[in-house]
């Protein structure tokens, strides 16, 4: 499409330059002083005066104006790959100039045809632009969501040039316009029903890994700790099968351990001190253990 990004794949495609680039026209307009943003403002300038001229009835100087706006949507990339100035803040620009363009060309078109014998075939450029920011929202949505909105008969450099060739032969321009809505609207249709498909295919996908993952993760960290040190997670594995289990030997196997110390702490003080027997607290820990409330 004319809005830089078709020409930012050609770049690619012919090995970093355009045919704008193989002709040093970018780097003679950076070496001017004119930026990108000049280049892309002068195209919507260029819009507005042809939007006058179609007004006017000049359509044939309305088709050479068309031609040179084309030129300037394509140079503004040239010029920033030239100057390296390259950014997101400028395809922003571009893309909203694009826009502003559309509307003006066939806001002028709509003029001329209101003010002719059949004034009711005016709403044929009013249908045309609406159905093609359809298809511009529809790939900036599926492009801000991770799909791919590409692709479709009617893109903004089609509709571009069956519009100046509706102009050319303004004879049969009813007709013309009558085509370029009919395929416009399959193009959002179409475009329409590849997105619906990506998302239908690939959004639950998402969610099932994302959750399986998940939970996944948080089992597998629970039963590891379980393993390592035979104590569950406080207030998660209480009520799991073979947790209570896990607690009970954990406990018993702590109250016979302290079973063997305090009888060895028992004889060991029996031996020093005969008489005496083992002390208050040691008995009464012994009498928690035996009752199976271990502290």
């Amino acid at each position: 499409m004319i809005d830089g990004r078709r020409g930012r794949r050609a770049s690619a495609q012919l090995g970093g330059e355009a045919a704008p680039a193989r002709l040093g026209l970018g780097g003679r307009l950076v070496r001017l002083g004119v930026s990108a943003d000049v280049v892309t403002a002068a195209g919507v300038l260029l819009a507005a005066v042809n939007a006058v001229m179609i007004g006017m009835g000049e359509l044939y100087v309305a088709c050479g104006l068309l031609i040179a706006g084309g030129l300037m949507d394509t140079l503004d990339g040239v010029v920033a790959k030239a100057a390296g100035t390259a950014s997101p803040r400028g395809a922003f620009l571009d893309s909203v100039a694009d826009r502003v363009a559309d509307a003006l060309l066939f806001g002028g078109l709509t003029w001329y045809l209101a003010s002719g014998p059949h004034p009711r075939n005016a709403l044929l450029p009013v249908a045309i632009l609406a159905v093609g920011n359809v298809i511009s929202y529809e790939r900036a949505k599926a492009e801000s969501l991770g799909f791919s909105g590409k692709g479709g008969l009617m893109e903004r450099a089609e509709r571009l040039i069956v519009f100046g060739l509706a102009m050319l032969v303004h004879v049969v321009m009813i007709p013309i316009l009558w085509v370029l809505l009919v395929l416009t609207t399959g193009t959002a249709i179409g475009r329409f029903v590849r997105i619906w498909r990506q998302a239908s295919g690939t959004a639950p996908h998402r969610r099932q890994v994302v959750a399986a993952t998940w939970r996944r993760g948080r089992v597998e960290s629970r039963w590891r700790q379980l393993r390592e040190t035979g104590n569950a997670v406080p207030g998660r594995l209480s009520g799991a099968p073979g947790a209570r289990w896990r607690n009970r030997r954990s406990t018993s196997t702590l109250s016979t351990r302290l079973r063997r110390v305090l009888s060895a702490e028992g004889a060991s003080g029996s031996r020093r001190r005969p008489a005496s027997g083992p002390t208050r607290a040691t008995r009464a820990l012994r009498r928690r253990i035996d009752d199976g409330r271990p502290r």
